[in-house]
């Protein structure tokens, strides 16, 4: 079977997309065969921001209906694949949108929300981001907010936290738990990477792994190919095992300055927390459109069909489906 046969059959899942959403961008996914994806909702926003932009995700379901359809279980996920739609999923990179209300979180679960990562770079009410010079760990409102996840359904998603943080998380939840969108420090020494032993560790307790192809992250950077991409995630699986590692690309394509400029300062306009340069995505999978060419090049590097089948989204559909309940 050849690469570009293989990947209009598989299903395909990215754990992280956060791009500058328009129906062009939801073709570009259509074209590239993404059955589904966690889409990023909320940052910075507070709870008011967090629902003006899930109102803006239920006008896009209706108007491009025949491009989307949102994901609430994993049977949406199959459905979309049978249908020739994306599934999205509504995901959060912060608990801001909680605010300090325990009651937001079965909300917001209601209106579709199934990822939240427990902060994005810096201090919140709940623990730490990964740029704080010094890690708290998960406070006590955060092992409540934690328990209230577990409860309703959400993944406790972990990329952007400090290590302390990560893994008060990881012993406090009864539910797997991921890194969406992760590379190894084994292979760039970055505060954004994980260590070979946090890795190992999150793999060990059921947890989940989606390995990402962000440029400053790769060992290669800009220069990176999709070829470089794959070897990444094969370092990944040489860890954790292919059974709990998938993908987590973090497209953010059609973004511009203002957009990273955003993202990289506390709060989305304080203190600078880091620079990312140029952003230029591997060459072989700069846009959605080309996500054949992963599958390809994960045949291309002599994987079987199903090590990719399980690492491009069966794996996250069943770690997700014992986190949703479905």
């Amino acid at each position: 079977m050849s690469g570009s046969n293989l990947h209009d059959e598989i299903i395909v899942f990215d754990g992280l997309i956060v791009s500058n959403w328009s129906r062009a961008v939801f073709e570009d996914m259509r074209r590239g065969g993404v059955t589904a994806a966690n889409c990023t909702c909320s940052v910075w926003e507070g709870f008011r921001a967090t629902m003006e932009n899930i109102a803006a995700w239920q006008r896009w379901f209706v108007e491009h209906e025949d491009l989307l359809c949102q994901v609430r279980g994993t049977g949406d996920i199959r459905r979309a694949k049978e249908n020739g739609r994306t599934g999205i999923v509504l995901g959060f990179q912060n608990v801001s949108a909680f605010e300090d209300q325990l009651g937001y979180v079965a909300l917001f679960k209601q209106l579709g929300v199934g990822i939240v990562q427990m902060a994005y770079n810096t201090q919140n009410l709940v623990g730490t981001g990964c740029y704080e010079s010094r890690d708290g760990g998960l406070s006590d409102f955060g092992r409540e907010i934690v328990a209230e996840m577990n409860r309703v359904g959400i993944m406790c998603d972990l990329s952007h936290v400090g290590p302390v943080t990560s893994q008060d998380v990881i012993e406090a939840s009864a539910k797997p738990v991921c890194y969406s969108h992760c590379l190894p420090s084994g292979l760039k020494a970055h505060p954004r990477n994980k260590s070979d032993a946090q890795l190992q560790d999150i793999a060990e307790r059921g947890g989940f792994i989606g390995v990402t192809m962000f440029p400053p992250f790769l060992k290669q950077g800009t220069a990176a190919t999709v070829s470089n991409y794959v070897e990444a995630i094969d370092y990944v699986i040489n860890i954790a095992g292919e059974d709990c590692v998938g993908i987590g690309t973090d497209f953010t394509q059609d973004h511009g300055a203002q957009f990273f400029q955003w993202l990289t300062h506390d709060k989305g306009y304080a203190r600078e927390l880091t620079k990312f340069g140029e952003i230029i995505n591997p060459e072989g999978l700069r846009t959605l459109g080309e996500f054949p060419n992963l599958t390809a090049a994960m045949e291309g590097a002599g994987w079987a069909e199903s090590k990719i089948r399980k690492v491009m989204g069966e794996n996250w559909l069943r770690v997700l489906a014992d986190v949703w309940g479905e």
